[in-house]
Parts: structure tokens; sequence; C-alpha cells
């Protein structure tokens, strides 16, 4: 656990003073959070105007953020990206994914009922370059598609999009058994966030729908 946060607050606090120091201050820094930020809020729509939630990963993400004050208080344009589960045939959640559901033994994670907010990585490098490039943009932006979805209908549409059966869940205990806490914070906790700011800022998403980046990136794996 201390090394998680190390790895993120440390890191993040060493560069932003270093940016504090500099006569000639970058305009702008994106910085790196999660929306781990808003902790398990069940059924709740987040923006980036809610709370913080409870949990480690929340409290890491407090601290992470927390890490890029010196460099607002410069002058420096700050961007603090709360990123969703990002979809890439390269890695993160659903490269880990692909083969059980490929060989069809995929299926929910616990109830399935937990929410999953979601962006294609083609939208992360688009909305990284639109918080560099707006001027208006500023605190949190969350990182996520417009349209979040189920852990149930997560592993449904990866299934259809596999031709797959997605049949057989993963019961709680089962992942509480092989990865402790983090079976509750990161696996079956419940984060229904939406991407309001990017909107209002008039970011238009490539991928807004899970079949249409599901597909996409299916067809190049």
């Amino acid at each position: 656990m201390a090394r998680i946060r190390d790895s993120r607050v440390l890191g993040t606090r060493t560069l932003v003073e270093a940016v504090a120091r500099m006569e000639t201050k970058p305009r702008v820094m994106v910085a790196a959070s999660a929306i781990g930020f808003y902790g398990d809020r069940g059924e709740e729509t987040l923006t980036e105007d809610s709370a913080s939630g409870t949990g480690f990963l929340a409290e890491v993400c407090r601290e992470w953020e927390a890490a890029s004050e010196p460099a607002g208080k410069a002058g420096v344009r700050v961007v603090h990206i709360r990123t969703g589960i990002v979809l890439s045939e390269h890695s993160g959640a659903l490269g880990q994914m692909l083969l059980p559901f490929r060989l069809g033994l995929g299926g929910r994670l616990g109830s399935g009922r937990q929410w999953m907010s979601w962006i294609h990585v083609d939208d992360i490098v688009g909305a990284v370059r639109h918080g560099l490039s707006h001027e208006t943009v500023r605190g949190a932006v969350n990182l996520v598609g417009p349209h979040p979805v189920t852990n149930a209908e997560f592993t449904a549409a990866l299934g259809r999009a596999l031709s797959r059966p997605a049949i057989l869940p993963v019961p709680a205990f089962g992942l509480r058994l092989a990865f402790g806490q983090m079976a509750d914070e990161a696996l079956l906790a419940s984060a229904k966030a939406l991407p309001e700011r990017l909107l209002a800022g008039g970011y238009e998403f490539r991928f807004p729908e899970l079949r249409g980046a599901l597909g996409h990136i299916l067809a190049k794996s």
C-alpha cells in the first residue's frame, strides 16, 4: 500500500517542487489522478464537483492531487485528470480480460451491479490535448466516457463482441481471497462518473459508446 501511495505522491511532489522553482515556468501542467478519488459510491452520479469518498484509493488520490498545489500557487494552470478504466488492446483491465473471455471463461465480478466508468485510449489522448490547449480547463477533469455501464453490462458487451459466452461469474469472496482489500477498492467498487467538464468545454468523444469502443479495439487485437 505504501508503495502505491509513494509512487504517485512523492514523484508528483518532487516534479512540482522543481517546476515551482523554475524562473520560466510552463503555462500548464497535466497532473495524473483517478476516479478512485470518489471511492465506492453505488448508484450516485459523480461529477468533478462531487466530494471525495472514503477508502485507501480515495485517500491516495486526494494526496496525489494535493501534491500539485505548489505548481498552482506558482501561477501554473494545473489540470487534474481523474482517469477511469482505460480500454486498450495492449494493457490495462481490458488487456487482462481478453484471454479468459476468448476462452469462454468470462463473466461478471461479484454482483455485477457496480458501475464502470470507462474510456477508450484514443479519447485519453484527445482529452489530454484538450486540457493542454484550452486555457479555461483547470482543476479536476473526469477522463471517462459519457456513458458508464455496470460490470454486468460491460462483461455481456465484451462477450458479444468476442462471440463468446460471458456466463461464469466470479464471486466476491473469491476476489477478496485473491486480492484482499484491493478487491473491494478496485474490482467491486462502484463509480458512476461523468465527464461533465469535458463535455461543457466542447470535447467530442471519438468513442462515446461501449460497443463502438470495443469493436475498434478488438479489430486491432
